[in-house]
Formats: C-alpha cells, sequence, structure tokens
C-alpha cells in the first residue's frame, strides 16, 4: 500500500507526486518537472530510498529534473516504450519551444500497456493513454490512478501539440471510464478528482 504527497513544479503547476511504500519505505517520484527543494528533503529524511523516477509522458514540464533527480538518489528511470523518443527530442518535449535545455537522456525500464512493476510490496500498473501524445500513459496503484495529462477534472489533456491525436484521446479516456470500480486520480496539473466524478460530470467522457 503506497501513500503520497503532491509538491508542486513547474510555472505550469505540475503535480509531481512523491510515493512511498508502507510497507519497506521504497520510495518513487512521478512527474519531476522541475527542482523541488522541499521534495528533495523529503526523500532524504525518508533514508533517500528512492527505488523509481516514474514518468506519464515526455513534455519538458513533466521530464526536466527526471535524470538530475535520479542520478542525484541512484533511482531508475521508468516510463511507457513509446515514450523513450520525447526524453532525448527537443522538438517532441517542447523544451525548444521554451528556451529549456534538457540533457538528452533514455528510461532504464520501459513499459507496454498493462505492464507491472513493484515498488516495495506495492504493485504499479502501466495503462497506455495516448492521445495528449503518443507516449502518454497512467499508473495505477491500489484504488488511485496517476493519469498525468490524460484525464484532468472534468476536462482532458489538449490534443494539438506534436504527436497528439482525438482518436486516440477519446480512446484513452474511453479505457479508463471502462475501469470497474473507482478510483483517485492524481492529473498532471490541477486538483484531483475521483473516476466516479468524471464519468457523471466530465464532458468527454460522459458521451463515450
Amino acid at each position: 500500500m503506497i501513500k503520497y504527497k503532491i509538491f508542486n513544479v513547474t510555472q505550469l503547476a505540475t503535480n509531481c507526486c512523491y510515493l512511498i511504500d508502507e510497507a519497506t519505505g521504497k520510495s518513487a517520484v512521478i512527474d519531476p518537472g522541475d527542482k523541488s527543494d522541499e521534495l528533495i528533503k523529503a526523500i532524504e529524511a525518508d533514508a533517500g530510498s528512492l527505488e523509481y523516477v516514474i514518468l506519464t509522458h515526455g513534455h519538458y514540464d513533466h521530464i526536466a529534473y527526471a535524470k538530475k533527480l535520479a542520478d542525484l538518489f541512484n533511482a531508475k528511470i521508468v516510463t511507457g516504450e513509446r515514450n523513450n523518443d520525447f526524453l532525448s527530442n527537443s522538438q517532441l518535449n517542447l523544451s525548444l519551444f521554451h528556451d529549456i535545455f534538457i540533457s538528452p537522456f533514455s528510461a532504464d525500464i520501459l513499459l507496454n500497456d498493462n505492464d507491472k512493476f513493484m515498488l516495495g510490496e506495492t504493485e504499479i500498473k502501466y495503462l497506455a493513454t495516448p492521445g495528449h501524445t503518443v507516449g502518454c500513459g497512467s499508473y495505477i496503484s491500489g484504488d488511485t490512478i496517476f493519469s498525468g495529462d490524460t484525464l484532468f477534472c472534468e476536462s482532458y489533456g489538449r490534443t494539438d501539440l506534436p504527436t497528439g491525436n482525438d482518436k486516440q484521446m477519446l480512446n484513452s479516456l474511453k479505457k479508463l471510464k471502462n475501469l470497474p470500480g473507482d478510483y483517485t486520480v492524481i492529473p498532471g496539473h490541477g486538483p484531483a478528482t475521483t473516476l466516479e466524478h468524471e464519468r457523471k460530470y466530465n464532458p468527454l467522457m460522459r458521451s463515450l
């Protein structure tokens, strides 16, 4: 079972999530789009046992501090297989257009749809949810979905950026909608929500 804390980073208010497996103390960070001294202090206070840096997709506001954070704590970078090209391509990750330099890097662990991995004693499942980009994915742990820029509270990620696709976004939202039961949803930006709330009030998800 995990507990998590959200650190707000970047000028775009990215939700950077710090996950801790309660049984073992092993931890992971999702989408470190920029340095957070508060986050680093939290990891150090927990004996620095950072296992993974997990990326939902490859835009600069979600990946810019990923490699530095991983190197700092000797953690492995995890992302979807189709997201890996974004980590080394400044046009795809949009850093080129925002005067931000990100040294090209590659993930250590590449996932395909429905792959699972363990954080301590906690299972994390990867779902490919393209649409915002071709490499977008969501992560499920217990009753929580970390949805990146696929599903927002009563909204969804834009599809007009490189590799974005309206049809893929529809399919990804339908995929999430059809998951059995309810989940807390932590999006890449904005407030947390629940899957049941989105089924009822998200305009696009309601139409599927």
